[in-house]
């Protein structure tokens, strides 16, 4: 069988690394029949990832079904999409779609020929009016339903996607609703009953608008949760940010069910702003206070994390350009900091409000403490979600080239690279690495989280349980 994504037109580098991060997440591997980044549709089969059927029996009902329940399994935690259906028929024009209903769907009538139903029209990139819209859907009456009309909670909906291009001629051209005077024409229509909606109206719960504690740098909502789920964020994992900050990339984790903790260089960022306003309060602000173990002043080159494969992902936006400059603990002259300073009879270390000093550090030294860091504390599978600032001469092809200066590692295996441009010569990059250093890749499988993602609340102590002793004179 096959299904129709109605993907969003947003980020559209994204969608579809999105949408294969969720399918194996919960053990399904899909077929991408139909894909382009310039069209909001996109057709795909569905089958386990060890390549067997889904479905607990060998008939085509079990198999159907087994279909059915993956697709409601998935696709709620999608960002970047609407709805998934399934497809009815397909064509060039209307004429070739009915022929294509009759030939592929037939099958399906009778079992839903007495649900209560509506009909919906969708036409990207072109408009139909009432008076168009009622003879296209009475053209389906031969399909027989005998059941109810209902406009709200009807049993069964069905939709009509139309996808129109713009075109000096054609088939179905109109002038209407084109630019410049252009005609489009009718590129693709499809016939679909809907099966499930996405996730992305959870985009509003989590506007930075509404949040209590904002920095410069907070990472927007919707892109904070594509990364969680690009990084399989799920229930009963472990996620870390090594550059909290406000700590957009723990709350997107948490929401979908992980245990969150972050670091940051700033001690300011991690205390807050005012007393009670702090990464803490924006838990709390979304109920999910549960799921933060907490945060701590530290860089990748003096972190305090155990040396141990405990982590099941990571997902970070380094801090770069000449605002946000990058630096690590530690003074210019190493010949400095070596002796304790004492104030008032208290090491100054310990006072409240320290701030230590710092040195300056390279991008690419980050990158390769970072890839190190990744592979010695990720679990088998477990990924780095890592935003990385290119830039090009041009904007032409050496910006949009995947291979464009992509940090790699022996240990680490890269998944995806997904671009967000900011104009011409300005990419931002999210690029997202699997960790297989122990692990047979011929054989992996995949992790399959439950469809609830809020677990109960944890009584986790990272501070005693996952990082490393000190000394009592640190």
């Amino acid at each position: 069988m096959e299904y129709l994504i109605r993907l969003v037109q947003v980020h559209e580098k994204f969608r579809k690394a999105e949408i294969e991060a969720l399918a194996s997440l919960h053990n399904i591997e899909l077929e991408f029949v139909t894909y382009e980044d310039g069209s909001p549709f996109c057709i795909v089969r569905l089958r386990t990832l060890d390549g067997t059927p889904l479905g607990s029996g060998d008939d085509d009902e079990d198999r159907y079904a087994g279909e059915l329940q993956a697709c409601r399994s998935f696709f709620p935690r999608s960002v970047l999409a609407k709805a998934i259906c399934e497809v009815w028929g397909r064509g060039k024009d209307y004429d070739e779609l009915h022929r294509d209903v009759r030939r592929r769907s037939a099958h399906l009538w009778p079992r839903y020929q007495k649900r209560s139903f509506r009909f919906d029209l969708d036409a990207y990139q072109g408009k139909r009016g009432p008076d168009q819209l009622r003879p296209i859907i009475e053209s389906f009456i031969y399909i027989g339903f005998t059941g109810r009309i209902v406009m709200a909670r009807p049993e069964e909906r069905f939709w009509i996607f139309e996808e129109w291009e713009t075109s000096s001629e054609g088939r179905d051209c109109r002038a209407d609703q084109a630019p410049s005077g252009a005609r489009i024409r009718l590129k693709q229509v499809y016939f679909c009953r809907w099966i499930a909606n996405s996730g992305r109206d959870v985009i509003k719960k989590y506007d930075l608008k509404l949040r209590k504690y904002l920095s410069t740098t907070s990472m927007d909502s919707e892109l904070a949760l594509v990364t969680a789920n690009l990084a399989l964020s799920a229930p009963g994992k472990v996620f870390y940010d090594p550059f909290v900050g406000t700590g957009s990339f723990p709350i997107a984790c948490a929401h979908f069910g992980a245990l969150t903790l972050g670091s940051d260089i700033d001690g300011r960022t991690i205390r807050g702003s005012k007393a009670g306003v702090n990464i803490t309060s924006n838990f709390k602000q979304y109920g999910l206070d549960g799921h933060w173990t907490g945060g701590f002043i530290a860089d990748l080159t003096n972190t305090p994390v155990r040396a141990a494969r405990w982590l099941d992902g990571i997902v970070c936006d380094p801090p770069y350009g000449v605002r946000e400059g990058l630096k690590v603990l530690g003074h210019r002259d190493p010949e400095r900091g070596r002796e304790a300073v004492i104030i008032d009879g208290e090491l100054a270390h310990r006072a409240p409000g320290y701030i230590a000093p710092k040195k300056p550090y390279s991008f690419t030294a980050l990158l390769r403490d970072l890839l190190d860091f990744s592979a010695t504390t990720l679990v088998d599978e477990g990924r780095l979600c890592l935003w990385m600032p290119t830039a090009s001469e041009t904007g032409e092809e050496d910006a949009d080239s995947p291979e464009f200066n992509i940090p790699s590692h022996p240990s680490l295996h890269l998944m995806f690279v997904c671009l967000q441009r900011f104009n011409k010569c300005k990419v931002l990059r999210l690029i997202g690495r699997e960790d297989f250093s122990s692990i047979d890749v011929s054989q992996t499988e995949i992790w399959t989280a439950p469809t609830v993602y809020h677990a109960p609340r944890l009584h986790l102590h990272p501070k005693r349980s996952l990082l490393r002793p000190t000394s009592s004179s640190e």
